[in-house]
């Protein structure tokens, strides 16, 4: 069902309406890494007629990350030395136009009186192939989740996830462009915001979209929470959405840490957490969803896909009764 607005529901009343997965993930292996951490992965990607990956690398006791490409060989996901090495966290890749479209969060450290992180913003890298990857836009300092996605009509939508909207913790917005030059770090502060998808204590974004064969967009992202013991939770989500009417599907929670073999965690409180990285539909209703886990470890897991609901929901029609185009 697509609706204009809804009720927001909590992380716990929607997992109420969870049906854990059938089956346990299945944990990644990766080399040519130094024996470092490599987690919140992105769904594989054929490129060049192989099976890539990205993903960031980083050591436990560290947050100074940096995206590192792999490839498929027997089962095991290994380091392309060839290709660029990125400074920066929890990697996504789209194509535009025939480009590649690489993004990342990029930290910025404060020297004193101690390192430490003090901000962050998306960073996006183009070109025609992985090793030229160049940068060249930016969005706003402490926005992650700005992810860019091709519409039927041949305009690009894109999402985000400005912080402190109406007390609110974080949203998701959307907006439509004509095309990636229009994009600026001020465009990304303008669009429509989803006030309706988490309660205010809670929040969540965007981490793969998927351009579904009836026009809607199937939004694989996460939606999260801290406990009153400061514990974090985060859980595989997904909606659906209509790009010119904003109509949208309930959130559903799709994936939780339990549905995954136990493992480390890099600090007591990312014990519950997984992030969406992205998801391989299969030709036989099922999908493979792609996580990192508890900021140490990398998981997929077979599912019933998720997007099937909303592709058989009626074609959606490019018109722009919002005015969101070029806005």
């Amino acid at each position: 069902m697509l609706r204009s607005e809804w009720t927001a529901r909590t992380c716990e009343e929607l997992l109420r309406d969870y049906v854990p997965a059938e089956t346990k993930g299945r944990k990644l292996v990766f080399e040519g890494v130094d024996g470092r951490d490599v987690y919140n992965i992105t769904a594989p990607f054929r490129n060049e007629g192989e099976w890539y990956m990205a993903g960031r690398v980083e050591e436990r006791n560290s947050e100074d990350s940096e995206v590192v490409f792999f490839t498929a060989e027997n089962g095991i996901w290994k380091a392309k030395a060839d290709l660029p090495r990125f400074r920066l966290q929890d990697p996504f890749i789209t194509r535009l136009g025939g480009e590649w479209i690489m993004g990342g969060v990029q930290l910025h450290f404060s020297k004193e009186p101690e390192r430490k992180i003090d901000g962050w913003r998306t960073v996006l890298y183009r070109g025609s192939v992985l090793h030229d990857l160049t940068h060249v836009k930016s969005g706003p300092w402490n926005m992650k989740d700005i992810r860019l996605t091709p519409l039927i009509d041949g305009t690009v939508g894109f999402f985000s996830r400005p912080f402190g909207v109406e007390g609110r913790v974080a949203v998701i917005g959307f907006n439509i462009i004509q095309s990636f030059e229009e994009l600026s770090e001020t465009i990304f502060l303008h669009g429509h915001l989803f006030r309706d998808q988490f309660v205010k204590e809670e929040w969540g974004g965007a981490n793969e979209i998927h351009m579904l064969s009836n026009g809607m967009l199937g939004v694989l992202g996460h939606i999260s929470r801290r406990d009153a013991d400061g514990m974090l939770h985060y859980h595989a989500m997904t909606f659906g959405l209509n790009p010119w009417t904003l109509e949208k599907t309930e959130l559903k929670i799709v994936a939780v840490r339990g549905d995954f073999p136990d493992g480390p965690a890099k600090r007591p409180d990312l014990v519950d957490v997984i992030f969406s990285g992205g998801l391989i539909r299969e030709a036989d209703g099922r999908a493979v969803l792609y996580v990192g886990a508890s900021d140490t470890e990398a998981y997929s897991l077979e599912l019933g896909d998720p997007f099937l609901e909303y592709e058989r929901l009626p074609a959606v029609c490019a018109e722009d009764p919002h005015g969101l185009k070029g806005k």
